[in-house]
């Protein structure tokens, strides 16, 4: 089955329905019926569906055609409705409409791309509390309670006899402290939600027969990367999407980090360093049997500042039990022991907690918002006993808040966000 929908002005809508269909459905219930080209003849038949504005996605008349599906017909039926004076959406234009209209604010805009793009059963699961509105609620709680502490201090600077003594009594810095505690609460869940998203860059360096290669297709569960006892088999970055308890991870397997006259290796090695300055993890793996030398402390020295874990491997040829102890993890990738072990620690450096029933989906323009936000509120106690500068940081945050749902946002800002939708959505 393929879908044709047209949104617009009522009456508009209204006239390409008649031309196409004969008659305007009726509201909200399925109608079969032909779907008809200029001189009568029929393109096709199949399930219409109007609805009448605002009750539709967009908040405008919406016509949905819905036929068998073959990309001629569906392209026969799309010419039909360009003929008829509509014309193709933009990406994301469906959506931003609804924006523009009230039925979605711009956090729930965003869900509805995020739910589509989603890539675990939890990315799916957050993203759709997302679009119901969970995290719409949490901001506009948070802004509710700027407006209402805001108030206070208004009045108090309209009616300066009463002075600090006001915002005492109505326990304004009590409030503040209290938005301040909720506020942290709502950004460690959208770094959840955030990592839920984006996932986590993890990328695997190290000498040449190591066994990066083996620990990739160990994580990875299937022979992604190609292994042999060959010392730089490995020549390029060679990339696998995986998941852990749901959360995306893009693991990277390098070129062996050695001294070499070759130039193809050498290529191989510059990729490893530009694959470990863009990573959110580095794992540097190690022979169990060699340990941690000067080598290996040279390329932990020459690491980006990120987390970054050293991998014992090969306990299967020394007979050690695999273990965790620090920043330190002992496995075998040839056997998978201790890899378990290995996911857990990933998880705990990305400060993953499971997901709980109120994950939602975030996104890192909803952190640097939150972030914002959170750094104004600090700003705002600091400056407690100066009342025209507490009043102007409590604004600064309801602004910075109320980016995440669209009530400040600028065009620019919406044209970019939209423009990542996919057509028709």
């Amino acid at each position: 089955m393929g879908v044709v929908r047209v949104s617009g002005v009522d009456t508009q809508v209204a006239a390409l329905a008649q031309a196409i269909l004969g008659r305007l459905p009726a509201p909200r219930h399925a109608t079969f019926i032909p779907f008809l080209d200029t001189d009568g003849s029929v393109l096709d038949e199949g399930i219409a569906l109007y609805f009448a504005a605002p009750h539709s996605f967009t908040g405008e008349a919406v016509l949905e055609l819905q036929g068998h599906g073959g990309p001629v017909v569906l392209d026969l039926i799309l010419q039909r409705c360009i003929a008829l004076g509509a014309r193709l959406a933009e990406p994301g234009e469906f959506s931003r409409r609804a924006f523009l209209n009230g039925k979605l604010d711009l956090a729930q805009a965003e869900a509805v791309a995020d739910l589509i793009d989603a890539a675990s059963v939890e990315a799916a699961r957050s993203a759709v509390r997302s679009l119901s509105g969970v995290f719409s609620e949490q901001v506009h709680a948070l802004v509710d309670g700027l407006t209402r502490l805001r108030t206070l201090v208004e009045a108090t600077l309209d009616f300066p006899e009463e002075d600090i003594d006001f915002l005492q009594a109505a326990n304004a810095f009590g409030q503040l402290d209290a938005l301040d505690a909720r506020l942290a609460e709502v950004r460690a869940q959208a770094r959840q939600g955030a990592l839920l998203r984006e996932g986590l860059t993890v990328v695997l360096i190290g000498q040449p027969n190591v066994g990066k290669s083996s620990l990739l297709n160990q994580l990875a569960g299937f022979e992604a990367a190609i292994v042999t006892e060959i010392a730089g088999t490995t020549r390029d970055t060679v990339r696998e999407a995986i998941q852990i308890q749901g959360v995306p991870l893009h693991v990277i397997d390098t070129a062996g980090l050695r001294e070499t006259d070759d130039p193809v290796e050498q290529m191989g090695i510059a990729r490893t360093w530009a694959a470990a300055d863009k990573a959110d993890v580095a794992l540097l793996l190690v022979d169990t049997a060699h340990g941690v030398g000067a080598h290996e402390a040279a390329t932990l020295a020459r690491l980006p500042a990120i987390p970054r874990l050293t991998i014992h491997n090969k306990i299967d040829a020394t007979g050690e039990a695999p273990c965790v102890r620090g920043d330190e993890v002992w496995l075998s990738a040839k056997t998978g022991a201790g890899v378990p072990l290995l996911r857990d620690k990933l998880l705990a450096l990305a400060g993953w907690q499971a997901a709980g029933e109120g994950t939602f989906m975030a996104r890192t323009r909803h952190l640097d918002a939150l972030a914002r936000g959170a750094a104004h509120i600090a700003a705002a106690r600091a400056a407690a006993g100066q009342l025209e500068l507490f009043a102007e940081e409590l604004r600064l945050a309801q602004g910075a808040l109320s980016d995440i749902t669209g009530v400040f946002s600028a065009d620019d800002l919406l044209g970019e966000i939209f423009g990542t939708f996919c057509i028709g959505k």
